[in-house]
């Protein structure tokens, strides 16, 4: 809550930001821009020193640097000191969110596992549907600086609560940090990320992403403990939910880019309508997370997926379409709820299907898919506008979402009913694609150590 209240509340902000300080658009751009480089960057490497140090030490160090760095930002007396806190803020950033999904792969039996996965996407959507109006308020009232003073009190307390409470005694982690590979990966997604945000032009930045990736892969295949553990990446399941991943935030934010502009462009509502309208997108994306837990236990992931990206296209499909305020606010409603399933669905995947010892890891990955993909969406949806069509993204993210369908028979499916005898020796093997089939997570930590049987995949 307190990453994405963060986000939101910079947004509404950043004009009296830039007028405050006197500064350029694209400095005012790099007071996000330098955040989101940092946190894609470190994302994987923050959640392996997790796996190695501790997932809550990890939670802890984030929270506080969190909360030290807004404090800092109220505080700066010019623009250049923003954007250096910002960039600092965004590791601090990157070290706090995988370990919260580390956290929640050691603590919770697996059978609750799904569960808190839709509370945490409940929590995300609360801040986000808040943010806007939280922010405006406040710099209305006190000024942009106040807004980076919200993150001070929660980021301080947790943070050391999360020291103060002590896990049960465990042998400590023989997780390899691999440096090399970290500073690779940084480079490569931090040079991906600045030249999403440059387009449509073509900055350094561009074959450098390139030439990182392609040091990276051939330093993972010839290094003896790569940054990305083959368990992990080697997954078609945890593949393929990422790829699911990246695809609904792209849809979801570069829509959204493209609706403000309709709305106020074409339209010509105000930005306060515009953002009523809005509401049901956040209603619903909160709405159903738990929804989703349910449809993950009865249906499986593959089926669940399958139908939100069917949901989340026909919502964008019909923003593209309307004209009238039940139509945009019954097109957002969809957007959500299909955003919100697809979100919960495919987060349980790739942290269930990873090895616990692993769970830094994939938690980088989750979150550097939900940092990719937002920033490749608003590029995208940036580009077909200036060629003067704004609906015209709404009507290819679309595509692009059920194009992305396939995806999803990657995923695992329907789980196996479970008998009375499914555990003895006489006991049937489960169906090929079912839930029941992965049996590789027997290696738990914290309090749930017993292995985990076919049926509580």
């Amino acid at each position: 809550m307190v990453v994405a209240l963060d986000g939101t509340v910079l947004t509404v902000a950043q004009p009296a930001l830039r007028r405050d300080l006197h500064a350029g658009f694209d400095e005012v751009q790099w007071t996000s821009t330098g955040y989101l480089v940092a946190v894609a960057g470190l994302l994987v490497f923050a959640g392996r020193l997790g796996d190695r140090y501790g997932h809550r030490r990890t939670f802890a160090l984030g929270m506080i640097g969190f909360g030290v760095t807004s404090a800092g930002v109220a505080l700066a007396p010019g623009i250049g000191w923003v954007i250096a806190l910002r960039i600092a803020q965004g590791v601090c950033g990157a070290l706090l969110q995988p370990a919260t999904l580390g956290m929640l792969r050691a603590a919770c039996p697996p059978e609750r596992l799904r569960t808190a996965i839709a509370v945490r996407t409940a929590c995300i959507g609360v801040a986000a549907a808040a943010g806007p109006v939280l922010g405006g308020a406040l710099t209305t009232q006190f000024g942009w600086r106040s807004v980076f003073l919200l993150n001070i009190v929660p980021t301080l307390l947790f943070g050391v609560l999360a020291l103060a409470v002590r896990d049960a005694p465990r042998p400590p982690a023989e997780v390899p940090l691999d440096v090399p590979g970290a500073l690779l990966l940084a480079a490569g997604l931090a040079c991906l990320v600045h030249t999403l945000v440059t387009l449509p032009g073509i900055t350094w930045s561009a074959p450098v992403a390139v030439l990182a990736a392609a040091a990276f892969v051939r330093h993972e295949r010839r290094t003896g403990a790569p940054l990305l553990p083959p368990d992990v990446v080697g997954s078609r399941a945890v593949g393929g939910a990422l790829g699911v991943l990246v695809t609904a935030s792209a849809a979801l934010n570069g829509g959204l880019l493209a609706c403000v502009y309709v709305l106020q462009d074409e339209q010509g509502l105000t930005p306060l309508r515009s953002a009523l309208l809005a509401l049901p997108l956040a209603v619903l994306l909160v709405a159903a997370a738990p929804v989703s837990a349910v449809l993950l236990r009865r249906r499986g992931a593959r089926a669940t997926v399958a139908a939100a990206m069917g949901v989340l296209a026909a919502g964008l499909l019909v923003l593209a379409a309307v004209s009238g305020p039940v139509a945009v606010g019954a097109g957002f409603a969809l957007v959500g709820a299909g955003f919100g399933t697809v979100m919960v669905a495919a987060t349980h995947v790739v942290v269930r299907w990873s090895p616990a010892e692993s769970a830094g890891v994939a938690g980088g990955l989750q979150q550097t898919a939900m940092n990719v993909g937002p920033v490749l969406g608003v590029a995208s949806a940036t580009v077909l506008m200036g060629f003067g069509a704004a609906r015209s993204p709404l009507v290819l993210l679309a595509f692009v979402v059920a194009a992305a369908l396939p995806l999803g028979r990657a995923l695992p499916g329907r789980p196996a009913p479970v008998r009375p005898d499914a555990a003895g020796p006489g006991a049937a093997a489960p169906g090929p694609g079912s839930d029941a089939t992965h049996t590789d997570l027997d290696a738990e930590r914290g309090p749930h150590t017993r292995s985990l049987r076919d049926h509580e995949v």
